[in-house]
C-alpha cells in the first residue's frame, strides 16, 4: 500500500490536510444552504410582500379614498374642493403604485392576472375623470348634487377590487410556496451535511487505523531486531521494505547487526591466535593484567551504550522538531477555521437581524388591515343611515371589510412562516457558536501539544549535553586503557595471565550467534 511506502511526516501532513478538507466541504455546504435561505427571505420581501402593500394602497384609494370623497361631499360633509382635491391625491396614489407594482418580476399566472386588472382600470379612471370634472365645476357645500355617481361608481370600481383580490390571493399563495421550498432545501441540506459527517468519521477511523499499523509494526520489527542482537543472536537478518524513518532505522540496525558479526568473527580469529602466541609469552604482571581487562570490558560496553544512546538521542530530537513543527502547522490552520467559524457567525446574526425587520413589516401590513376594517365599518354606518341610496356603498364597505380580514389572516399565516424561519436561522446560529468554541478548544489543545514538545525538544538537547560529558569520561578511560596497555606490552613474559584472557574473550564471543554467510547488503529503498 502507498501509505506503508510514504514517509511519517507524509503520514500525518497528509491526515491533517484530508480533515481540513472535510471541515471545509461542510462550512461550504452550510454556506450554501445559509445563502439559500437568504435569498428566499429577501424574494418574499422584494417580490411579494413590498406589491401587496401597492395593493392594498391601491384598493383603498379606489374603494375608500374615491368614493368616500364623494359621499362625504355628497352628504354635505366636506366642500366640493376638498372632495376633488381628495379624488385627486387618490388617482395619483393609484398611478404610482401600480406603475411600481408593473416593475417588478412576474410569473405567467400573475401577468394573466394583470391584464385583467389592467381592463378594469380604464372605465374607473374615465369615471374618476368625470367625478374631478364634476367637482371642479362646483364649489362649497354640494349636498345631493352627486348622487348621480353612486351607482356607476359603485359599478366600475367592484370589479378593480375583485382584480386587486385576487392579485393579492396569489401573492400570497406564492409566498406560501417560498416557504415551503426554503423548509425543503433546509431538510435536504440537513441531511447533505448529516451524511458528509458520517463520511468523514468513517474515514478518520479507517486512515487513523491504517496510520497507526503503518508506524507501529515497523518500529516493532525494529525493537525485535535491538531486542534479538542484544542477546547476541546476529543471525536474524532483517528484510527492509519501505523509504520512511522506521524503514530508515531497522536498516541502521542490520548494518549494525552486520558490523557486529565481522567484528565477532575478527575476535574469533584474534582468540586463537592469542591461544597460539600465549604459551610462547611469559609470566606478566597480575595486577595490571586484571586492571587492563576491566577496563577494556567496560570500555567496550560504555562505547557500545553509548552508541546506541547518542543514536536514540538523535532520533528523538529530529522527531521532536518534527513534531514541533506539525504542531505549529496545525495550530495556524485551527485559528483559520476558527476565523471561518466566526465570520459564519457573523452571516447568521445579519439573517436573524433580516428575518425580524421582515417580521416587523408583516406587523405593519396586520395594523393596517385592522384600520381599514375599522374603516369599512364606519363606511358601512354610513351607508345605513343615507338608507336606499347608500345600499350600494355598504356591499362596497362590505367587501373592503372582507379584504381587510382576509389580509390580516394572510399577513398573520406569513408572520408565522417567518417566525419559524427566524427560530430556525437562530438555531443554526447557536449550532455555529458551539462550533466556534469547539473551534477555540481545539486551538488551545494544539498549542498545549506545541508546548509539550517545546519542552521535549529542550529534554533532548540536555540529553545531548549529558552524553557529551559521557563521551569525555570515555575519552579518559581510553587514555587509561592505553597506559595500561602499554604496561601490558612491557609484561611480555605474563603468558599464564595472557592464556586466562584469551579463555575469557572467547567465553564472551561464544554468547553471540553468528551465520558465517552474513554480509552487509546494499540498501536500495522500495519505491
Amino acid at each position: 500500500m502507498i501509505i506503508f511506502r510514504s514517509s511519517i511526516r507524509s503520514r500525518l501532513t497528509g491526515s491533517l490536510t484530508l480533515l481540513i478538507l472535510m471541515m471545509v466541504a461542510m462550512s461550504l455546504m452550510g454556506f450554501v444552504g445559509m445563502r439559500g435561505s437568504n435569498q428566499g427571505l429577501r424574494s418574499v420581501y422584494n417580490d411579494r410582500v413590498e406589491p401587496m402593500k401597492g395593493l392594498k394602497l391601491i384598493a383603498d384609494a379606489y374603494a375608500v379614498d374615491v368614493i368616500d370623497a364623494v359621499n362625504k361631499a355628497n352628504a354635505g360633509v366636506i366642500t366640493a374642493e376638498v372632495a376633488r382635491e381628495n379624488v385627486t391625491r387618490a388617482r395619483k396614489v393609484i398611478e404610482q403604485e401600480w406603475k411600481a407594482y408593473l416593475a417588478i418580476n412576474h410569473s405567467g399566472e400573475e401577468k394573466k392576472l394583470i391584464e385583467q386588472a389592467t381592463l378594469t382600470f380604464g372605465p374607473a379612471d374615465a369615471e374618476m375623470a368625470k367625478i374631478v370634472s364634476r367637482l371642479g365645476q362646483m364649489s362649497g357645500n354640494v349636498m345631493g348634487q352627486l348622487s348621480a355617481f353612486d351607482g356607476p361608481s359603485y359599478q366600475v370600481i367592484d370589479p378593480i377590487s375583485t382584480s386587486i383580490s385576487n392579485l393579492v390571493n396569489l401573492q400570497l399563495d406564492i409566498s406560501k410556496q417560498v416557504a415551503e421550498a426554503s423548509n425543503r432545501d433546509f431538510q435536504r441540506m440537513t441531511a447533505i451535511l448529516l451524511g458528509l459527517l458520517a463520511v468523514g468519521v468513517a474515514v478518520a477511523a479507517t486512515g487513523g487505523h491504517f496510520l497507526v499499523q503503518s508506524i507501529v509494526v515497523p518500529i516493532g520489527r525494529a525493537q525485535r531486531a535491538a531486542d534479538a542482537v542484544a542477546a547476541g543472536d546476529l543471525t536474524q537478518q532483517q528484510a527492509v521494505t519501505g523509504s520512511d524513518e522506521a524503514a530508515q532505522m531497522l536498516h541502521a540496525i542490520d548494518r549494525m547487526r552486520v558490523s557486529l558479526t565481522e567484528m565477532v568473527a575478527s575476535m574469533c580469529s584474534a582468540t586463537d591466535s592469542i591461544n597460539t602466541a600465549s604459551a610462547e609469552i611469559a609470566s606478566g604482571n597480575q595486577d595490571l593484567s586484571a586492571r587492563t581487562e576491566q577496563a577494556a570490558s567496560n570500555l567496550e560496553e560504555t562505547a557500545a551504550s553509548m552508541e546506541q544512546l547518542t543514536s536514540t538521542v538523535r532520533q528523538s530530537a529530529d522527531a521532536a522538531r518534527q513534531a514541533n513543527q506539525l504542531a505549529a502547522t496545525a495550530s495556524e490552520i485551527a485559528v483559520r477555521g476558527g476565523q471561518v467559524v466566526g465570520e459564519v457567525v457573523t452571516t447568521m446574526e445579519a439573517i436573524n437581524h433580516s428575518s425580524k425587520k421582515i417580521s416587523d413589516i408583516i406587523s405593519v401590513i396586520d395594523g393596517i388591515a385592522f384600520q381599514t376594517n375599522i374603516l369599512a365599518l364606519n363606511a358601512a354606518v354610513e351607508a345605513a343611515r343615507a338608507g336606499e341610496q347608500g345600499r350600494g356603498f355598504a356591499v362596497v364597505a362590505s367587501e373592503v371589510r372582507s379584504l381587510a380580514q382576509r389580509s390580516a389572516e394572510a399577513a398573520k399565516e406569513i408572520k408565522g412562516l417567518i417566525g419559524t424561519s427566524v427560530d430556525k436561522v437562530e438555531a443554526g446560529s447557536r449550532l455555529v457558536a458551539d462550533a466556534g468554541q469547539t473551534m477555540s478548544e481545539i486551538v488551545g489543545s494544539v498549542q498545549r501539544v506545541s508546548d509539550i514538545i517545546g519542552e521535549i525538544t529542550a529534554a533532548a538537547g540536555e540529553q545531548s549535553d549529558g552524553i557529551g560529558q559521557v563521551n569525555v569520561a570515555v575519552n579518559q578511560l581510553d587514555q587509561m586503557t592505553q597506559q595500561n596497555a602499554a604496561l601490558v606490552e612491557e609484561s611480555a613474559a605474563a603468558a599464564e595471565s595472557l592464556k586466562e584472557q584469551a579463555l575469557r574473550l572467547a567465553q564472551v564471543i561464544q554468547v553471540f550467534r553468528i551465520d558465517g554467510a552474513a554480509a552487509a547488503l546494499p540498501y536500495e529503498p522500495t519505491r
